[in-house]
């Protein structure tokens, strides 16, 4: 497969940086774009990236991403970006075997929902999607379907790559479903100690059943997957992340199914089953303004001691839930979880509305001592309205395990709503953001959008070069 030599740039129009003053200096963030999309079927909107995710090991990072974004759902293909020098250089490329618009074109009319994975055990790299064909089927009860949900997704799906994130191959199937299954997510237990070294677990939902719970799992690096398990109370949730602990349990933080509140599984046999969800915390979320895209999905990560973090967009400690704060509950065991503390961003009186965490754990940090960071969207003003919004890409971090927090760093200039994706459930940049550690370093990914050149986006997908790196 051909591959595309992505220069690190700076942003378009030159507002690209912002200088932070913090206790040991001058804190500042270089924007590097890592990959554009290149799809120019009419049928989508070009050029869009949305939704990216990535992952490190080593000095290689992987980033995924949507790219060409259809207004009723999926993208015309998944694009990579790999960088196997710390973030100095990337390329870029479509994966192979996916759909009609790729590479090796593939079965699929559409992609959907990115997310990488590593497994440290086979050396083998994935990037997880939604094979998704374009019809009209009618859920089981015959309930009208939404415009999203009018693009059935066909099946959850692992691109695997043995050569370091360079080359990838064909899709192989994780599950296939006619219950639209959504939001899958895939993780790795890459803890040398753990009984479970080398499995791979993949969380997704059926939309068409209630958003119930589907959990498979892989013991060969995602070359075969086992038959998808309900969990034990046949449970309902969106936005899962499985999470292997170094001693084997498996923990699932995941949203309800409405994502009215916060929920938690387990599997402490390596995936051969699963228990009961359990709630940890309701969720109180404020309705982002501008029509954008942003439900409260949660994002997950765990230390070198098996403490688990969770964060998500909540208002509960802000006056009236006029805007949102991150917020944050972690857990040993994932059973019982820490009261739900606010990331201190902003002030609670500032106004300002933080949004679509990507969270981070440096996996070789603990304790107190342990580096967290989180990646974010946010306007200056949460009472904005239509492109009188300034939406943002920020950046915070801590280096004691989230009891103290660094000062907000921005990732970027000024986007407006109209700048990015239309679908039929708002503007987008995602339903989630991501962030990576390598050699003890944070990258945040995010999507960026320019002004557009006339009829065409200019939205993109960059990594973020902070100082230090």
């Amino acid at each position: 497969m051909r591959l595309r030599k992505v220069i690190p740039r700076a942003l378009p129009g030159g507002a690209c940086t912002v200088l932070l003053v913090v206790a040991a200096g001058c804190a500042t963030s270089t924007p590097v774009q890592i990959s554009t999309d290149p799809y120019t079927n009419a049928s989508s909107q070009h050029a869009t990236q949305v939704e990216p995710d990535s992952f490190s090991a080593g000095n290689t990072i992987v980033a995924a991403t949507q790219s060409g974004r259809f207004f009723d759902g999926g993208a015309s293909n998944i694009q990579f970006a790999t960088s196997t020098d710390g973030g100095a250089n990337w390329t870029d490329g479509g994966l192979p075997g996916l759909t009609v618009h790729g590479p090796n074109p593939g079965p699929f009319d559409r992609a959907s929902d990115p997310v990488v994975a590593f497994s440290a055990k086979h050396n083998v790299w994935m990037i997880g999607s939604l094979g998704i064909n374009e019809g009209t089927e009618a859920r089981p009860d015959n309930a009208p379907l939404s415009l999203e949900a009018q693009q059935t997704p066909a099946a959850v799906v692992v691109n695997r790559s043995t050569d370091g994130g360079t080359t990838w191959g064909n899709p192989v199937t994780v599950a296939q479903s006619g219950n639209f299954p959504d939001k899958n997510w895939t993780a790795c237990d890459n803890w040398p100690g753990s009984p479970f070294f080398g499995n791979c677990y993949t969380e997704y939902d059926e939309n068409g059943l209630g958003n119930r719970i589907k959990m498979s799992t892989s013991t060969n690096g995602g070359l075969t997957w086992g038959a998808p398990l309900n969990t034990a109370n046949t449970g309902t949730g969106l936005g899962g992340m499985p999470v292997s602990q170094p001693n084997g349990t498996v923990v699932v933080p995941i949203g309800s199914a409405n994502l009215g509140a916060i929920q938690v599984f387990r599997s402490i046999n390596g995936g051969a089953s699963w228990g009961a969800t359990s709630t940890i915390t309701q969720v109180q979320a404020h309705t982002v303004a501008g029509n954008i895209r942003a439900g409260a999905i949660l994002s997950a990560d765990v230390d070198a001691s098996g403490r688990i973090y969770v964060v998500w967009h909540d208002c509960r400690f802000r006056t009236n839930c006029s805007s949102n704060d991150l917020v944050m509950t972690t857990s040993t065991d994932g059973v019982n979880w820490t009261p739900v503390v606010r990331i201190p961003i902003d002030p609670v009186d500032s106004g300002r509305d933080h949004f679509i965490p990507g969270l981070a754990v440096d996996h070789g940090t603990s304790g107190n001592t342990a580096h967290v960071a989180a990646s974010f969207y946010y306007y200056p003003d949460a009472a904005c309205s239509g492109d009188g919004c300034e939406l943002h890409a920020g950046f915070v971090e801590s280096t004691d395990g989230g009891q103290t927090w660094s000062g907000k760093i921005e990732l970027n200039g000024t986007m407006r709503p109209s700048w990015i994706a239309d679908t039929s459930q708002g503007r987008m940049v995602g339903d989630y953001i991501s962030t990576s550690f390598v050699n003890g370093k944070a990258w945040p990914v995010y999507s960026f959008a320019a002004a557009p050149s006339g009829a065409t986006f200019v939205q993109s997908t960059f990594a973020a070069k902070l100082s230090g790196n």
